[in-house]
Parts: structure tokens; C-alpha cells; sequence
């Protein structure tokens, strides 16, 4: 018994070192693939992707996705209670968590080392979930986690990224996207091969108009200016 523990905790630690040295590498370069990404080619669904810089992404996408999915993102440790211990401070009074059920340090570690899945399969991922969502906080940044957050994030049946999201929805870059545009996209992340962007389903329609609300409220304060700027 103590053999079979010691090769497992081996086994554990392992797994993790080489886990952390694939997150150090992911602060430069993204992903080759993700679970996600890949079980999106198995299903048929098939694989749009096309990965950009932080400088190829509009202001527009960023204030969107946080105003929709993780207002208090550029203060929180990663993780909801300090989001809510954030919300209680005077000077972030219009700002509100997003309706998402995770915040968006959570939804990137997620996307990029863990998979997807409801049930038992969900927590299971909680504690690997948590340990990754630290673990990029500590290693990446807003920044970059913001940045790969809006490169990986499935937007539409095996459309991933806001760049291929920007071409398949609207034929134009990332970078070009109105804030109406980038709204809508966004509004679609509860369930993208659900809630369509164009055409544009009932859902989408009152998200993107609750979200462009939502971004009029943030833009001007100055944590989210000075992050996705």
C-alpha cells in the first residue's frame, strides 16, 4: 500500500510540475489545442480558430466580455468571494458581477487545461479548476489571462476566439468590431451552440442590449480602463 501511495503522489506530483511548466509557457504562447477544442472535432463540429494578439483584439471585445461575464475581473483574486468583497466598496458601486457562473479566471483555466461537463464530471474539475485558476492569476495577469480568455472561448458550434467568431458572424477582424457587434457575441456565451448570433436569436437580442448597458456603466472606471487599454 505504501508503494502504490508513494507512485501515485509521484504520479500527482509529476503531472503537476509538467502542468505548471505548460502554464509558464502559455504566458507567451497559446495553446496548440485545448479538451474543449479537441472533443469539438471528434463531435463534428469541426475547429474555426484563428489566435490574435492582444493589440489585434477591439477595446470593444474586452469591455464586453467583462461587462457580460466578470465586471469586478481586474480586482478579484480569481475566485467569487473576493469579487463580492470588491462589490461592497464604494468606488466600484456601479459595478456588478456578470450572470456567468464562474468568473473568467475560472472560465480560462477551464478552457485551456481542464474540460467541460455538468454533474459528476464538475466536481471533479472543481479542485484542479481552483488550482489552475491561481495558478494563471499568479504566472499571467489580467492581461494575458483576459487576452486568452477571448482567443479560446468557444463562440458558436466549433467557432473559437474572437477573431474567427469576427469573421464567421460579421466578415471583419476582431480588432474592427463595434460594441454593438462585440455585444453580441458575448451575449451568446451561456450556450453557443444554442443561442445563435446571426441569426440572431431571442436570447442574444436581450443579452447584447443588457450587456451594451452594462458597458456604458464600467467604461469609465478606472481599473477597467487602464486593463483593457
Amino acid at each position: 500500500m505504501r508503494k502504490v501511495l508513494r507512485k501515485l503522489f509521484r504520479y500527482i506530483f509529476i503531472l503537476l510540475l509538467v502542468s505548471v511548466v505548460y502554464a509558464v509557457l502559455c504566458r507567451w504562447v497559446m495553446p496548440p489545442v485545448t479538451i474543449t477544442q479537441l472533443s469539438s472535432m471528434v463531435t463534428g463540429n469541426g475547429l474555426k480558430r484563428d489566435y490574435v494578439s492582444w493589440d489585434e483584439i477591439s477595446a470593444n471585445a474586452k469591455l464586453a466580455a467583462i461587462a457580460g461575464e466578470d465586471q469586478l475581473f481586474p480586482d478579484h483574486g480569481g475566485f467569487d468571494w473576493k469579487a463580492m468583497e470588491k462589490s461592497l466598496e464604494t468606488n466600484h458601486k456601479n459595478r456588478v458581477r456578470g450572470a456567468a457562473a464562474s468568473t473568467i479566471s475560472q472560465q480560462t483555466a477551464k478552457n485551456v487545461f481542464l474540460w467541460q461537463g455538468e454533474g459528476v464530471m464538475k466536481y471533479i474539475r472543481k479542485p484542479p479548476e481552483f488550482f489552475y485558476t491561481k495558478t494563471i492569476e499568479w504566472l499571467w495577469g489580467k492581461k494575458r489571462i483576459l487576452c486568452v480568455y477571448l482567443n479560446t472561448i468557444e463562440m458558436g458550434k466549433g467557432i473559437y476566439g474572437i477573431e474567427a467568431a469576427s469573421q464567421f458572424y460579421f466578415h471583419k477582424h476582431a480588432k474592427d468590431l463595434s460594441r454593438r457587434e462585440a455585444a453580441m457575441i458575448v451575449a451568446c456565451l451561456p450556450n453557443p451552440k444554442r443561442f445563435t448570433v446571426v441569426p440572431e436569436s431571442r436570447f442574444v437580442q436581450w443579452k447584447s442590449g443588457w450587456i451594451l448597458r452594462q458597458m456604458n456603466n464600467i467604461q469609465n472606471d478606472a481599473d477597467i480602463k487602464q486593463l483593457i487599454h
